[in-house]
């Protein structure tokens, strides 16, 4: 097998690392392509080419997030990180640990903790690497990357969401959830909703942005006043997973992306909605619309009688 071949099979894994670490795809894709010009050049032939991959791709991500961590301090309303639709890595016997790992609540935890705790986390938690590897991935010792799992750890499970482990059921409420949303259903959303949910917007400075709004009856409201208007102008609500979880791409009528909605779902209720309106972060999912012109158009909708 040639360089080339080896590390195109290893790729997926490679951008589930990188992603994990760095909560970014277009950062992750630039860390993958990073690793294989290191592995280009390298003159030697590494004993266990995942290893080797595995760790450079590591090293990358740490010091990206570094540097992307004072970005983010400056960063305009709620950061979230970039929607990942399918994630390329898949492995039967680490399913759950990859399923949730990917998700945003998962993600925005994993932002507590410092670049090397996050790394030891995602080698160790998630992809099930030996310390020995993880130790050499991150340059440290075997008992300091110990360390830094059982801190990391701790600091995960004191802040996880514990999500319902039946997929089906999430499935099944986030349909019900899409139905009413479309519709601008009052009661049936208010019915889905958490008394206590929470809807937040990654705008970033760059497209409409609301503050936080908490509660089953004020979300409910203003996604019934919202979203039926943009139906109306030709938008469409397309039912998607993102990171894993239940969720949405909202188009408009050229088929250019609105933005992203992820539910996150326990107990039966939505108890967050997530949505991502920076274009910034849209862009690697193909073309995005203009959210202020269809603002404006949808308004002009709302205020038509039907």
């Amino acid at each position: 097998m040639t360089r080339s071949e080896e590390f195109q099979e290893l790729r997926p894994l490679l951008f589930s690392i990188a992603y994990r670490i760095l909560g970014s795809v277009a950062e992750a894709e630039d860390a993958v392509q990073e690793t294989w010009l290191r592995f280009g050049a390298s003159t030697t032939r590494p004993t266990s080419t995942k290893a080797y991959l595995s760790a450079t791709v590591t090293r990358i991500s740490i010091d990206v997030l570094r540097s992307a961590r004072v970005r983010r301090e400056a960063y305009v309303g709620p950061w979230f990180p970039e929607p990942l639709l399918a994630d390329p890595y898949e492995d039967p016997e680490r399913s759950a640990e990859l399923a949730d790992s990917v998700s945003m609540a998962a993600l925005l935890l994993l932002e507590r903790l410092s670049p090397l705790e996050r790394a030891v986390f995602v080698l160790r938690e998630v992809f099930g690497f030996g310390f020995q590897e993880i130790a050499s991935a991150v340059e440290r010792s075997e008992g300091a990357c110990r360390q830094l799992a059982v801190r990391a750890r701790r600091h995960m499970d004191e802040g996880r969401p514990r999500f319902e482990a039946d997929r089906r059921e999430r499935e099944e409420l986030a349909e019900r959830f899409f139905d009413a949303f479309k519709e601008g259903d009052l009661d049936g959303l208010r019915e889905l909703l958490a008394a206590d949910v929470q809807m937040v917007g990654d705008g970033g400075g760059k497209s409409p942005q609301w503050k936080p709004i908490t509660g089953a009856g004020n979300v409910a409201r203003i996604l019934a006043a919202i979203v039926p208007p943009f139906v109306r102008i030709g938008g469409v609500v397309e039912a998607h997973q993102v990171n894993g979880q239940p969720g949405a791409i909202l188009r408009d009528r050229d088929g250019k992306i609105l933005n992203t909605l992820a539910l996150d779902i326990l107990d039966g209720r939505v108890q967050t909605i997530r949505t991502i309106l920076n274009p910034d972060k849209l862009a690697h999912m193909g073309p995005v619309a203009d959210a202020w012109a269809i603002l404006r158009e949808a308004n002009r909708a709302r205020r038509r009688p039907l």
